[in-house]
């Protein structure tokens, strides 16, 4: 029996040579050991999964759980069982807790509804890309762009009222650390966000208004499970899209062949947006824990063992995506794991969809010699955590 793999920075790190390619040994154990066991930072002696056919069994078996405190992390240095999900937090739960809150999100989150938000998005992008052609060349996309944009539509579906919105957006965007902040900054924004929600959870049970949060109040949760609700929508619909604008903008602008085909063909925006999702990814890798013996591959994985499942790896195996390394916006993309899959698939996909289809082309096409500002590898992205980021995106354009 081969060795477990023990070079779990690899999970995080990207090729030295391209930002958007997995480190070559990654990609050469997927080839040889698409499951294969693998040592955690904590001595556990779980697995990882990082073909695309091991990936998707395990995350659609029911057999496995997402339970915080029953996953051990791959992250170097983490070697303490995080504590359960708190109220609010289902992602973090099984069933039937997690099935009680998936049900009262899912009418929230249907295509229809979603839709019926296109209208918004589309004045929301307008008024950013205003923001743009006003400051000039050069800016930062992800100051006056790809944070901006999510966090007017999030506020919007929550109902935060508009003259809340930039103090919404600043205390949201602290809880990301970056360079220049603190941990304490972050607990501080984390804090600052929390109480918000919270005044906001309660003025909505006071005098309810059209939107996803007023809802919400009138369901069986308690003040304390809408408060953490509420943040973690906020949380997963702000920071997870705007990373992906950043990511698929800077991808655009290294293939610009790619961005070319986007900006002449209106007609390639959704397929284009499932290839840049699989592409670019939104985070490294998840966990799921064996609830009971099972069988993945041939393998036996037992009750109690961790799987990584590293989607960056599993969207790029040619098995499933020939010439993986390669964007091709005509590409059937359809099937990839960004948004995982299974019964913790992310609930709020179409929504980040609808944004991804409006704001990509509309960028491409209003600024139509966009480039970037600072050479390709000086551009600060992240990928040591798990959501991916570009921290900041200069790009240039003629007035």
């Amino acid at each position: 029996m081969a060795e477990p793999f023990t070079k779990l920075e690899l999970l995080f790190q990207r090729s030295p040579e391209h930002p958007f390619h997995l480190p070559p040994e990654l990609a050469r154990l997927r080839e040889e050991q698409p499951l294969v066991q693998m040592t955690y930072p904590d001595g556990h002696e779980g697995w990882l999964a990082t073909g695309y056919d091991q990936a998707r069994a395990v995350l659609a078996h029911p057999g496995f759980s997402n339970r915080y405190e029953l996953l051990h992390m791959p992250m170097p240095g983490i070697t303490e069982p995080a504590p359960p999900a708190s109220p609010g937090d289902f992602l973090g739960l099984d069933a039937p807790e997690h099935t009680r809150y998936r049900r009262l999100l899912a009418g929230k989150f249907t295509p229809r509804r979603i839709r019926l938000l296109a209208d918004r998005v589309a004045e929301f992008t307008t008024e950013r890309l205003d923001a743009m052609q006003r400051q000039g060349s050069p800016a930062d996309l992800m100051e006056l762009y790809a944070r901006p944009i999510p966090a007017l539509v999030i506020c919007e579906l929550l109902g935060v009222p508009y003259t809340d919105r930039e103090k919404f957006q600043h205390l949201a965007d602290g809880v990301v650390l970056r360079d220049g902040t603190t941990p304490e900054d972050q607990i501080a924004a984390l804090k600052g966000l929390q109480d918000y929600i919270s005044e906001l959870v309660l003025a909505k049970r006071a005098n309810p208004t059209d939107d996803v949060l007023s809802e919400l109040t009138t369901s069986d949760l308690t003040d304390e499970e809408l408060f953490g609700l509420g943040a973690f929508l906020l949380f997963a619909g702000l920071h997870t899209t705007a990373s992906v604008i950043g990511m698929a903008t800077f991808a655009l602008l290294i293939n610009p062949d790619q961005l070319a085909a986007l900006r002449n063909d209106p007609d390639l925006a959704d397929g284009a947006v499932e290839e840049l999702l699989r592409y670019t990814g939104i985070g490294p890798c998840t966990v799921r824990a064996a609830l009971e013996d099972a069988e993945i591959d041939g393998r036996l994985i037992k009750a109690g063992e961790s799987v990584t499942v590293s989607m960056d790896a599993a969207n790029r195996d040619p098995g499933k995506f020939p010439n993986p390394d390669a964007l091709d916006l005509r590409r059937n993309a359809t099937g990839h794991l960004t948004f995982v899959h299974g019964v913790h698939q992310c609930l709020g996909q179409h929504l980040a969809r609808i944004e991804l289809r409006t704001a990509l082309p509309a960028l491409v096409t209003r600024f139509p010699d966009l480039s970037l500002a600072i050479p390709a590898e000086e551009v600060p992205m992240h990928t040591n955590s798990n959501i991916y980021e570009v921290e900041k995106l200069p790009l240039t354009w003629n007035a």
